[in-house]
């Protein structure tokens, strides 16, 4: 029998297995020629690199090629990117290259949800795969601590300039920033899908007990905190960053920062630790980081630039993941993060499933997919009514790999195969791809591993040796209104962009003021569909995209289109993960992640 059955096998099961037998912390330091004093070892299994050591010992060493990973619009279960970063690793490394990368850190709020732990799955498989569920090397506890300490250090400065006169203020060193009570930018956090926070008031009691108002609660990787994470260059840009968020309004209008309550340098303090990525590893024994986490319809949805600057010195090949679908996540990666890092991507994979696309058939009759529901069992066979599904909406594929093409990065289309899918299913996938001048390749990493990639790996390998024509979809000069037009025409497909009078009137004061030239937009939109409705699936024509509103991210340098009803707080459904996971009270091993 095979060590590994990812058919009857659960993830955490096979991770258990592989967990036996892989290799310490100190052993794959060892193997990546990584000095003792760049290590920081948490516990045998993981530990960080000291990022800023490691990129000053590697500076004049160059670049291996960079390769990220994006998907199709997906279901509400995903279609395995990191099960595909994962695939790649492993089959790039039997095919003896070179090869690392680095993916997000998952959130409490889905791990405990619906969609489980973003480690992959089957044999293509990130561990220790429970470290990695439970808060790993904690930087997202740093993060809420961060967060959440602007938000003590605004509301207690509330407090004082409502309890106390200008000469009481000033007696403790303070002056009075009329701080709006209804204009707050900010809210506080928590890491998981708590729709009960969303809206809470806060301060009552007596006028030692805060001020009262309205709150609010987002998961926290929406903080501006892990979206700075993100995109942070060196610590003094973190600390800079740290010192720019705008907490609140005053009673004019202007902008209260972290830097004017005094807590920015504090709060790098708290994320000093959280700098460095954390190294893991594949079942198959590959290296992998692991940094920073924001959602990408919520946020930037990318792993972190300084672990790609790493991964890119460590690696020949380094493997970098977005997050949902390439409408949103790819777009980021496009036109934020590589904006910012100034990394130019030798390839795109488009990770793409059989039943992904089966679900964006509907005008050929395709059952819906609701969250927090079971697939229908339609979409595991491979018969004549669903055969019409996928040909339908093999489209939402081609949507992707156009846009992909747009930004002159080579796409390579990866077919993320399962055991149930047919020959003829993958075919479909394959002409309409390769129609639009996409490599494509079936992989069946989820069930082999590396072995199951070869395929895959070899039409990354070829895509590489290709010259990106690299461009950015609009420069930095754009108009952010003309921006949002674009990304919503060339991206999802819109026929135009329809602002409300209140994200008019913000656009209006961005665009007067030269310095947001230079912040990026950041859309807000749900992933579960190219337009803003989560339940028009497909690759809809003549629709228009609605804005609502402008968040502002000062210490990120983001400016937030919001687009339809989406919430910085996601929701917990009837049939959480939380009901099956456990601990086995005799060896204190957790199962049932998924």
């Amino acid at each position: 029998m095979a060590k590994y059955d990812p058919v009857k096998q659960k993830d955490w099961q096979i991770a258990e297995i592989a967990e036996a037998e892989m290799i310490s912390f100190d052993a794959m330091c060892d193997k990546l020629q990584i000095p003792k004093d760049e290590r920081i070892p948490h516990g045998q299994k993981i530990g960080r690199v000291d990022y800023m050591k490691c990129l000053n010992r590697l500076r004049s060493k160059p670049d291996g090629k960079y390769i990220e990973v994006t998907a199709i619009t997906p279901t509400p279960l995903g279609e395995g990117k990191s099960t595909t970063s994962m695939g790649l690793i492993e089959g790039l490394g039997k095919r003896g290259v070179n090869v690392g990368g680095c993916i997000r850190q998952p959130s409490g709020g889905p791990t405990m949800n619906v969609k489980g732990t973003a480690a992959g799955g089957g044999i293509s498989l990130l561990i220790p795969m429970t470290e990695f569920s439970l808060g790993l090397t904690g930087d997202i506890n740093n993060i809420m601590n961060a967060h959440n300490l602007a938000m003590v250090a605004a509301t207690a400065r509330l407090q004082h300039e409502f309890n106390y006169d200008d000469a009481q203020l000033a007696k403790r060193n303070l002056k009075r920033l009329n701080i709006d009570p209804k204009n707050f930018e900010m809210g506080w956090i928590m890491d998981y899908c708590g729709q009960a926070l969303r809206h809470i008031i806060i301060g009552m009691g007596g006028k030692m007990d805060g001020f009262m108002m309205k709150s609010s609660f987002g998961i926290a990787v929406s903080s501006e905190v892990m979206a700075i994470l993100s995109v942070f260059t060196s610590l003094e840009d973190l600390r800079t960053r740290l010192n720019n968020m705008v907490v609140a309004y005053d009673k004019k209008g202007n902008p209260v920062t972290t830097g004017d309550l005094e807590v920015g340098n504090a709060m790098t303090a708290w994320m000093l630790p959280s700098i460095n990525p954390t190294l893991m590893q594949t079942v198959e024994g590959q290296p992998c980081f692991v940094h920073a986490g924001p959602f990408a319809n919520i946020a930037v949805g990318q792993s972190s630039i300084v672990a790609d600057q790493i991964g890119l010195k460590l690696f020949d090949y380094h493997i970098t993941e977005s997050g949902f679908g390439a409408d949103i996540g790819f777009e980021k990666f496009w036109n934020v993060k590589c904006r910012f890092s100034g990394l130019i991507p030798n390839v795109s994979v488009l990770t793409a499933t059989v039943r992904g696309l089966k679900h964006h058939g509907v005008k050929a009759g395709a059952l819906p997919c609701p969250p927090g529901k079971p697939v229908p069992k339609e979409y595991f066979s491979a018969g004549k009514e669903t055969m019409k599904w996928l040909e339908e909406g093999v489209e939402n594929a081609v949507h992707h790999v156009r846009s992909i093409k747009k930004a002159g990065i080579n796409p390579v289309v990866c077919i993320n195969s399962f055991h149930f899918d047919s020959d003829e299913e993958h075919a479909v996938i394959r002409r309409a791809c390769e129609a639009e001048g996409a490599r494509v390749a079936v992989s069946k990493h989820w069930q082999y591993g590396g072995e199951g990639a070869l395929e895959f790996a070899d039409a990354v390998i070829e895509a590489c040796k290709d010259k990106p024509q690299f461009k950015f979809l609009y420069p930095n000069e754009m108009p952010l209104r003309q921006r949002v037009e674009t990304i919503a025409k060339e991206v999802y497909g819109a026929d135009g962009v329809d602002f409300a009078p209140e994200a008019v009137a913000k656009a209006k004061r961005f665009e007067a003021d030269p310095k947001y030239n230079e912040y990026a937009t950041m859309m807000v939109k749900t992933h579960l569909s190219l337009t803003a409705d989560p339940t028009k699936k497909g690759t809809p024509k003549g629709w228009r995209l609605p804005v609502r509103d402008f968040l502002v991210y000062g210490g990120a340098k983001f400016i937030c289109p919001v687009c339809g009803a989406i919430s910085l707080m996601p929701g917990t459904g009837s049939d959480p993960a939380f009901r099956r996971v456990d601990v086995d009270v005799k060896s204190g091993k957790v199962t049932g992640l998924f």
